[in-house]
């Protein structure tokens, strides 16, 4: 049995600190300079001392001053054709609906917090040097030499595309950081999907009509866009099948079994395996 195997301890009693943290990180696989995109349960990697903050402590300890951390700061909320809103509203008529999505507050990238990205991405995004993508429901957060680089494109009708926060960590080499979460939580494997190499025979991935809402000068604002309709439903059977063919790190950082891979080839990998997997 690997360490990456060993039940998870939730409620361990001996809390975790940077040093343990650093420690864990770098035998994970972390390496100093390298640029990483990070999805994490702090739950699953159990009592830390400090909590968030001296986890991203220990990230930016063994990555170094010229690595950058980013995170999902997603407002899946903010879109009334998600999942989300179906689910506040389910069971209103015409009229509730109208009035709950009247109350949805703009998506503003300063202020906006993250919704079910986990605790250690809202720490990041709020801190004051941060730099944060404009994307009103799929916006990613950053830390770090390259936080703006990384953050500055993201265009509305590409929401994990190559015109986002992804397509410019598939270019600058970074990886990705899997901290106690699978590869159903993977963002950077959607970033396939746009690709036309991945669409045979499937063909390419069918669009929607999406609506949200912004702040613009104080003021709120509808958006209405036409983007592809994304699916994750197989990163899991992508992830093991990964594993089985490429290098993968694995470890427990805390108590959470967790992966760091390669971005780029991870990404290439996933392309290949939807063209020959996935169905019209």
């Amino acid at each position: 049995m690997t360490r990456a195997d060993r039940p998870t301890r939730v409620g361990h009693a001996d809390p975790r600190d940077v040093n343990r943290l650093t420690a864990d990180l770098a035998a994970v696989g972390v390496r100093a300079g390298q640029d990483l995109l990070v999805h994490c349960s702090m739950r699953r990697i159990g009592p830390v001392v400090g909590g968030p903050a001296t986890l991203l402590a220990a990230l930016r300890r063994v990555a170094g001053p010229d690595a950058t951390v980013v995170v999902p700061a997603h407002t899946v909320g903010n879109s009334t054709t998600g999942p989300a809103f179906r689910a506040a509203t389910s069971g209103l008529n015409a009229a509730g609906r109208a009035a709950y999505e009247a109350g949805l507050t703009g998506f503003d990238p300063a202020t906006t917090p993250s919704e079910g990205m986990g605790i250690l991405a809202e720490y990041v995004r709020q801190q004051p040097d941060a730099a944060r993508s404009g994307h009103p429901i799929t916006s990613f957060a950053a830390l770090g030499r390259r936080a703006v680089e990384f953050t500055e494109i993201h265009d509305l009708d590409c929401h994990l595309g190559e015109r986002s926060p992804l397509g410019n960590l598939f270019t600058a080499g970074a990886a990705v950081l899997l901290l106690g979460v699978g590869y159903a939580r993977c963002t950077a494997l959607h970033l396939a999907e746009y690709r036309p190499e991945a669409r045979r025979p499937a063909g390419p991935p069918p669009e929607r009509m999406y609506r949200c809402y912004v702040l613009v000068g104080g003021r709120r604002e509808r958006r209405d866009f036409r983007a592809p309709l994304l699916d994750a439903s197989d990163f899991p059977e992508i992830g093991a099948a990964m594993e089985a063919c490429l290098p993968v790190g694995r470890g427990l950082v805390g108590a959470a079994p967790s992966r760091l891979l390669d971005l780029r080839v991870a990404v290439d990998f996933a392309t290949t395996w939807m063209a020959g997997h996935r169905r019209p």
